[in-house]
């Protein structure tokens, strides 16, 4: 069992709460709301929040029973130690996780730090901040969460008065986003985002790992719209498989037969060259929107016409996320809508690095310790196994299999309707949005009367799920991870043998089937769940196969050994395949992680008043020119100008002319002169020291912002492309981490030109405030 010692030692810590528990359960209203300012008292005066937590945690029980009409169950309490101690804490659904949470949040916030929980999705982050909020306020503990009626933009005030709550709940992509754009801010005034020190995660692994793979993405201006995607698109349905293209674990590329296919149909010579980057990038992405990205399965296109992304592991559809690099639109041509404009990245993230800048990381779920090694190498956080509150006594029937699709989903439909005469209550979860519809089309066919939630009707998810335990319920749905609300027995239902979970599909990894039988069986209530599986499963992915597709039509005999083999090699295999891709997404944001960090400390420190010295600016006008004398041996005088008026001055004076262009050394003196002379004059026009640093500061800042931009959208462009290039046989990361390195030492020398430039040729005045109005070159 996970965490079986770390368990050992939250028992012995448990019994110390429930002392202190004892003594203050007759203290009143007032007297247990006091305890918080003592407690804090004490933490200021050095007691450390290990010895404050037997008392706290006390006390917030209690404050939960009183508020809530809810005291915590020891094993919800042992959840909430584990979790103050760094862990993972897998708890059964139906446990409870909302309340345990209350208890590490509680004591955490008494440091007068950030403690935030993060959630999968907006209702569940508003619905329990609400609920649980009555508690803090009635400890004297701010929170914060997102309102039901969220606007999409928070003014400035609202964004700071909502992170300088003591507890805040909500998204995992509201948080992503909030810190991109809280480094895109131009003045120090504008920061809002507090600093980051205790985070719990609910449905940690759909958040670390389910979520891990799409880096979180702010885009700005739009990029000129290209013609290439529709010409790729009609390219790329010309290709023949394992003549001009091969395809292999979520991946797809060119054999060397189809490099010169695309050489010769785009009239190009090297398809791999820099100059043709931008064909063998919409070529790339064309390929993955036709070979990998499937419709109802990855995305869908609504009735106006737009392609929407669905979200495999909450079976949501992600409302205004879209695919980065020009991915999204590839699928749009596919498609054949209306292709969107593509912007510019000019600012992302990915879940993996969020969440390791926090101090203290914690999180809660139902299915941790199937990716225990996965977290434990990505996160170096160990899963600790809560027993549940009342034995488990669902019974998880053996799955039944199946050569093909049509007797698998007859057979579910069929003991589905058994099972419904009897008026026990029937869950049935499947894998994508098209087959939700085609179960649904069966049981229409039979006059089932039932609810269908997926991505089409997420709207009224809280009301079908909470019904779908009552007499007589039939309901099929997608993945159930991260729905938040339990499935609770109707009257009479327990008698009957509690909820039936039927699943039709092997899931993508045992995590989301532990996830859905969980649904069943809460809180020690009966109940069983069955799996209905086939060869015909998306995540086997044998349907070409000629041996596999005799066994499918029943032309060959099947054993159900062997046929349980194969589907389960093929989950198990899909699982390596989906933390490869994980590891793979860390790799690519380590290479911007240093990046992003010395950018965005550079940021800080400047927006907080940094001062540049003028021996610094001038040691960086010198690097500018000596660049540009390095690879302009032989200076022509015209060009020397044109450098001088697009980069330090306006105007030209008579001296160049007696200059002699051979002596770099004395070119090298004139230009610096004319760089002190430039400083000197905009310091003059400016007339206020305090002003005129402050417009160095921000021209600076303008400079290294654009740069970045330029850096991190190029190797957003650059990662798309770049993945297609398995067929030459090339170490594709290692082309990555090259490509970013080169990039950013490119990328340091156009910045430090771009700060001389903004602050010579900018046409500066002061304002109000001593703020200077800059119109920049």
């Amino acid at each position: 069992m996970p965490g079986r010692r770390e368990l050992k030692n939250l028992k012995k810590v448990l019994q110390k709460v429930k002392k202190s528990a004892e003594k203050i359960k007759n203290l009143s209203d007032r007297e247990l709301a006091g305890l918080t300012d003592t407690f804090r008292k004490r933490y200021q005066d050095g007691e450390s929040l290990d010895a404050l937590l037997p008392e706290a945690f006390a006390a917030i029980m209690e404050a939960d029973a009183r508020i809530l009409g809810k005291r915590p169950y020891d094993v919800q309490v042992l959840a909430g130690i584990a979790m103050h101690q760094g862990y993972l804490a897998e708890m059964n659904t139906g446990e409870g996780k909302t309340l345990s949470a209350t208890m590490p949040l509680y004591l955490n916030a008494l440091t007068g730090k950030s403690c935030i929980l993060v959630t999968t999705n907006e209702y569940l982050a508003s619905r329990d901040g609400e609920e649980m909020g009555a508690v803090y306020n009635f400890m004297g503990v701010s929170c914060s969460y997102p309102a039901t009626n969220e606007k999409e933009d928070r003014s400035e005030k609202e964004k700071k008065e909502f992170y300088q709550a003591d507890i805040i709940y909500m998204t995992n992509g509201m948080l992503g986003f909030d810190y991109l754009f809280d480094n895109l801010v131009k003045n120090q005034n504008e920061r809002f985002l507090c600093d980051f020190y205790y985070v719990i995660i609910d449905e940690a692994d759909a958040v670390l790992l389910d979520s891990a793979v799409m880096p979180l993405v702010v885009s700005g201006v739009p990029r000129v719209q290209s013609n290439l995607y529709e010409v790729c698109d009609f390219f790329v349905t010309t290709l023949v498989e394992e003549i001009d293209y091969e395809e292999e674990d979520q991946a797809v590329w060119l054999t060397p037969k189809g490099v010169k296919f695309a050489e010769d149909f785009f009239g190009i010579d090297n398809f791999y060259s820099k100059e043709n980057f931008e064909i063998n990038r919409h070529v790339t992405l064309a390929l993955r929107a036709h070979k990998v990205m499937k419709n109802k399965k990855d995305y869908v296109v609504t009735d106006k016409g737009e392609v929407e992304l669905f979200d495999g592991a909450t079976g949501r559809l992600m409302h205004g996320v879209k695919l980065r690099g020009g991915q999204h639109q590839a699928i749009e041509a596919k498609e054949k809508v209306e292709i969107s404009q593509e912007y510019r990245t000019v600012a992302s993230v990915t879940f993996q690095d969020l969440f390791m800048m926090f101090e203290k990381m914690a999180g809660m779920s139902g299915t941790l310790t199937d990716a225990k090694d996965e977290l434990f190498e990505v996160y170096h956080k160990k899963v600790v196994r809560i027993p549940t509150n009342r034995p488990v006594i669902r019974k998880d029937r053996k799955d039944k299999y199946f050569t093909n699709a049509r007797a698998q989903f007859w057979t579910a439909a069929e003991d589905v309707i058994k099972i419904h005469e009897t008026g026990q209550p029937v869950l049935i979860v499947l894998n994508s949005v098209t087959d939700t519809d085609l179960f649904s089309r069966l049981l229409i066919q039979k006059n089932i009367p039932h609810n269908v939630l997926n991505a089409s009707n997420a709207f009224w998810e809280a009301q079908i799920i909470a019904g779908a335990g009552q007499l007589g319920a039939v309901t099929v749905a997608t993945t159930m991870a991260g729905r938040g609300t339990d499935i609770k027995l109707g009257e009479g239902v327990r008698e009957l043998g509690g909820l039936a979970v039927i699943g039709v599909g092997r899931m993508d990894n045992s995590r989301s089937e532990r996830q859905t039988r969980g649904r069943s069986g809460r809180q020690g209530d009966p109940g069983f769940s069955q799996y209905y599986v086939s060869l015909e499963d998306d995540i086997v992915g044998a349907e070409d196969d000629e041996k596999m597709q005799k066994y499918i039509d029943g032309k060959r005999h099947i054993g159900r050994h062997k046929l349980k083999r194969i589907i389960s090699q093929s989950q198990k295999f899909n699982t390596e395949t989906e933390e490869m891709g994980r590891k793979k997404s860390v790799q690519y944001d380590q290479v911007l992680q240093r990046q992003r960090n010395l950018i965005y400390e550079t940021r800080a420190n400047l927006l907080s008043g940094a001062k540049i010295e003028e021996k610094k600016l001038l040691e960086i006008a010198g690097e500018n020119i000596k660049t540009y004398l390095d690879q302009n041996r032989h200076l022509e005088r015209s060009e020397l100008n044109r450098y001088i008026l697009d980069n330090i001055s306006y105007s030209l004076d008579g001296e160049l002319d007696h200059q002699d262009l051979s002596d770099h050394k004395s070119v090298e003196h004139y230009l610096m002169q004319r760089v002190r002379q430039g400083l000197a004059g905009q310091r003059a026009r400016i007339g206020n020291a305090q002003c005129y640093e402050q417009f160095v500061r921000e021209a600076t800042l303008a400079a290294v912002d654009d740069g970045w931009v330029e850096l991190i959208d190029y190797l957003e462009q650059f990662k798309y492309a770049v993945s297609g290039r398995a067929s030459a046989q090339r170490n594709v990361m290692f082309e990555y981490q090259n490509e970013a390195f080169d990039s950013y030492l490119d990328t340091e020398k156009v910045v430090k030109r771009n700060i001389i430039r903004n602050i010579l040729l900018s046409d500066v005045k002061p304002g109000k405030n001593n703020q200077p109005v800059i119109i920049y070159p």
